[in-house]
This record gives structure tokens, C-alpha cells and sequence, in this order.
């Protein structure tokens, strides 16, 4: 059934015509909230609230823009009542120096003050659309999300509706409320404000040229590094000045040396991974066993960042972070009553 038709039925109220008109945008909508907020868990929250105001809306949508362009209206001020209840979400980088001593590593830091890793599940409908700036899979790399969290809520949605989604100046508007210069204005400033921020070269762009059969080599032998507790060989695949952070922890260790003398450490219990994906990179469920290596429980989600073909960081989400993201399930439907 086309849009049109399902547009008509879900004003009458028909709740699963609805259902099926929102589907197509249901993930692009998800990834938008995530990048505003850097975290899943308020992305989850900001569309189901986004969910709930559209379907309550529909009987009085007049169709004076489109219906993508009216949901992400909706799904991004969702995002930004959300965002007002939290601090700016970080990344130990940013909260700590290096740590020094592998045996302090500081109490973890709860609360919502970190972004958060976004499984490679939530990815598989995305587009890659060359005629924007920023393609949806660089969009929720750890390095740009982190960045966005710098920049004023205004300034992140009107970059992410203009250079992720690539809605027109006037559309931006027209969604934010505001004027097309201080649109314009604001996206300057937000470009200016991400060059300081990113790197040179997007983890997509890195992986291309590494190639899938190298990145793979390179993960098993990661995998096959740290399962066999071999501190050698796991720094002898990383940059020299590669970085190992663990959130909550504030701790976060900078170099190879450094994080060799942190490995003695984490290796002193046993360890099973199983290769995923996560922010579009390469990543590692981690499983710590108990001494005797009889018991497994979820240790934590480690995202790596890649550089010239080896590990340039290890960002290990421990597990108080991670274990909902293994537990979710399918958003409730929504109720016009709810």
C-alpha cells in the first residue's frame, strides 16, 4: 500500500496502517536520536516519546512538508527535552587525565555522563547517500558523536538535519524554528567547532583502505592475542601512541607501554570475545571468566578504532554500560491514550 493510502487510514485511526507509515523511518529515526543524545538508551526514549506525539498528531498533519521531514521535526525536539534532563555525555578523554598506575583506577562514575556504544544492528537500514556530507555510518562513529555532544543542541540538529540527513536550509528551518541565516550561521559555527574536534579521516575511509580480509586478519589476531592472554603479541598490534579507556571508569591509559602495563593486569583472569560491530566499527563482546576459567559473565563491549592497519584505540564499555543493549527488546506500540 502507498503513503498516501496509509497516511489516509492512520488519521481515521487505524493504529497499524500507522505502523507500517512510520516502518521505513523507524532506524533512521533511532539513529538520529542516538546522535543527538549519545546514548541508546535516551535514543529509545526519545522515540518512543516521538512515536506517541506523531501518532496523536496525524489526524492533523496537513502535509505542508513532508511526512520524513515532519517526523524528524518531532523525533528532534523529542530528543532535545531529553537532553535538557542530562549533563553532556563524554568520553574518559574528556573527563580524566592518563592514568598512570594500572592498579588505580578510580571509582566508576554513574549517572548518565557517557556516550554510549550503538550496536551494528541498528545500522543494517541506514543509507549511504554520496550527495550528503557525512555519510549515516560515519554519522554514529565514536569520535563524531563524541564531538557533537560539544556543540549547543541547536547547532547539533540543525548539522545533523542539514549534513547527515540532507535536508535543505529552509527545511532545517522550518523544523528548529528559526530563520534561514541563523541556520546557516549556526551551522558554520558547528563545522568550525567538528574540524577542531575529529580526526583527519573517518573510520570508514580507514577501513576501505585497509580492506574486509585485512581488518579481519587483524581482529582475529586481536581476539586470538587477548583469548590466549599474550601481552606481546596483543601490543604488537597497536599504534604506539594507541589509547585503552574503560567507562565508567575514569581511568584510561595513553601509549603502548602504558597499556601493556595495564594488559598484566586485565590478563590475570581468562577472557572469551565474540566479534560484532558497534558505531560502525569493529568491536568485541567481552566475556571475563572466573580464575579457575569454569564461569563466564559479560566483562563489557569493546569498540576499537583503527589506523595504518593496526588498533589505534580499545574504548571498553564495562559491563553496568552494556548489558541492557544485550537485553533489548522491540519498542511498545504506540497509544494515542498512552
Amino acid at each position: 500500500m502507498n503513503e498516501a493510502s496509509l497516511l489516509q487510514r492512520a488519521r481515521a485511526g487505524d493504529d497499524t496502517a500507522f505502523e507500517e507509515l512510520i516502518a521505513p523511518y523507524r532506524a533512521q529515526l533511532h539513529a538520529h536520536c542516538y546522535r543527538l543524545l549519545a546514548s541508546a538508551h535516551d535514543a529509545d526514549d526519545a522515540l518512543q516519546e516521538a512515536l506517541i506525539g506523531a501518532w496523536r498528531g496525524i489526524e492533523g498533519f496537513e502535509e505542508r512538508s513532508s511526512l520524513r521531514g515532519w517526523l524528524y521535526r518531532i523525533a528532534t525536539n523529542a530528543a532535545f527535552r531529553v537532553s535538557a534532563k542530562r549533563p553532556k555525555r563524554q568520553l574518559s578523554l574528556e573527563v580524566a587525565p592518563a592514568c598512570t598506575d594500572p592498579d588505580v583506577l578510580g571509582d566508576p562514575i554513574e549517572g548518565p555522563v557517557w556516550v554510549e556504544p550503538y550496536l551494528v544492528d541498528r545500522l543494517g537500514t541506514l543509507s549511504v547517500d554520496p550527495a550528503i556530507t557525512y555519510d549515516a555510518r560515519e554519522a554514529v562513529e565514536l569520535a563524531f558523536v563524541a564531538a557533537l555532544q560539544h556543540l549547543p543542541a541547536s547547532q547539533r540538529a540543525v548539522l545533523l538535519l542539514r549534513e547527515v540527513l540532507g535536508f535543505s536550509a529552509a527545511e532545517t528551518a522550518e523544523s528548529l524554528d528559526l530563520t534561514v541565516p541563523a541556520t546557516n550561521s549556526q551551522l558554520q559555527r558547528a563545522r568550525a567547532t567538528l574540524a577542531r574536534r575529529l580526526p583527519d579521516r573517518t573510520q570508514q575511509a580507514i577501513r576501505a583502505e585497509v580492506g574486509a580480509e585485512a581488518e579481519r586478519r587483524l581482529v582475529a589476531d586481536l581476539v586470538a592475542a587477548w583469548e590466549g592472554r599474550d601481552v606481546e603479541a596483543f601490543v604488537g598490534l597497536l599504534v604506539d601512541d594507541a589509547r585503552l579507556s574503560m567507562p565508567p571508569l575514569p581511568a584510561w591509559f595513553d601509549g603502548r607501554e602504558s597499556v601493556r602495563r595495564f594488559l598484566d593486569r586485565m590478563f590475570e583472569t581468562p577472557w572469551r570475545l565474540e566479534v560484532t560491530s558497534a558505531n560502525a566499527q569493529p568491536a568485541l563482546v567481552c566475556w571475563q571468566g572466573s580464575d579457575d576459567g569454569a564461569a563466564y559473565q559479560l566483562g563489557g563491549l569493546t569498540v576499537l578504532t583503527l589506523r595504518g592497519g593496526r588498533v589505534a584505540a580499545l574504548t571498553c564499555f564495562l559491563a553496568p554500560m552494556v548489558e541492557n543493549l544485550f537485553l533489548r527488546t522491540d519498542e511498545s506500540e504506540p497509544s494515542r491514550d498512552s
